[in-house]
């Protein structure tokens, strides 16, 4: 008989990377204006599983950052937050400033 081996993430074979990173993995990748966002977020899906015994919100959840994680890790974090400042200029038609809190740009998109 032999052990069973885990299966390889699925980045590894051709799928997307962060497709099954963990919170851990997520958090780290996030800039910090983020994570101070996902913190919050997953604690709070994390205590309604607890209660519900439902975990359909904690894997939406975790899909959701991991989109971001993957996103800010390719793009690197000045660009992650130029990306945003882009989009609320092109919603606004107005320049965002470079020192405007990602917070506050991300607040223009309904973001936040």
């Amino acid at each position: 008989m032999t052990a069973a081996t885990a299966p390889e993430p699925r980045y590894g074979q051709g799928g997307r990377p962060f497709a099954d990173a963990s919170p851990a993995r997520v958090r780290a990748a996030l800039i910090p204006e983020e994570r101070d966002q996902c913190d919050p977020e997953w604690r709070q899906v994390m205590a309604a599983a607890t209660e519900s015994l439902d975990l359909t919100e904690v894997f939406a959840t975790l899909e959701s950052w991991r989109r971001i994680a993957w996103i800010t890790a390719s793009q690197g974090a000045e660009a992650h937050r130029a990306m945003y400042r882009r989009a609320a200029e092109s919603l606004t038609g107005r320049e965002i400033p470079a020192d405007e809190p990602v917070t506050d740009t991300k607040a223009r998109l309904g973001l936040v």
